[in-house]
């Protein structure tokens, strides 16, 4: 079995959410299209920081609501004891994921979004960006799931009980990935800088 991948959820989106899933369930086009324009940015947003593209993120989130369209049905109202539809898309987004790391590779690091910086200082730009940029091609490197964990929690902002219902593991698990995520990133960079030290050094 799969283990699938800063949004903020406020009580009157997720119940809004519940209302356009009831619709769609119904066969509601418009409700479909009010749907995808809420959710559709968000989650191309996550599938690119997970493949390390936007151009298959488009794609993924393309297909995931495609699935949400053709599966409404068994989607539960979280007051029924289901999943919030986020993480229920999420969760979608993310097996996609997995499904499309494990067909090919991606190498376009440099189009993943970053986060803003506002710093003046233009070299401290400059270091922040070469940083983030050996960050990222080291979580390329990760474990499908270890990555998915990482972006969640790191990237996203999610909680660990929030990344680990997306993921479909338990709270003790999504630790664990962290964990060994955070241990192969360390070591990855800490490689890296004593090549580079070494190759300047012989230079």
């Amino acid at each position: 079995m799969q283990e699938p991948f800063n949004i903020t959820h406020n009580g009157d989106e997720a119940n809004d959410d519940a209302l356009l899933m009831q619709r769609i369930a119904a066969g509601d086009q418009r409700a479909f299209r009010d749907l995808m324009r809420r959710h559709l940015g968000r989650t191309v947003r996550l599938a690119a920081r997970i493949l390390g593209g936007t151009g298959a993120a488009e794609d993924v989130a393309q297909e995931a609501f495609v699935r949400v369209w053709k599966h409404a049905g068994n989607w539960e109202d979280p007051g029924r004891a289901g999943a919030k539809f986020t993480t229920w898309l999420y969760r979608i987004v993310l097996n996609l994921c997995i499904d499309e790391k494990r067909k090919r590779s991606f190498t376009d690091i440099d189009a993943i979004p970053e986060r803003a910086d506002e710093t003046p200082d233009a070299e401290a730009n400059m270091q922040r960006r070469e940083k983030s940029q050996r960050v990222k091609a080291a979580l390329d490197t990760l474990p499908e799931r270890q990555r998915a964990a990482f972006v969640l929690c790191f990237y996203e902002d999610y909680s660990n009980k929030d990344a680990a219902d997306m993921l479909g593991i338990s709270v003790k698990a999504i630790e664990s990935l962290l964990v060994r995520a955070r241990r192969s990133l360390r070591d990855l960079l800490q490689d890296e800088e004593e090549n580079r030290k070494r190759g300047g050094a012989e230079t």
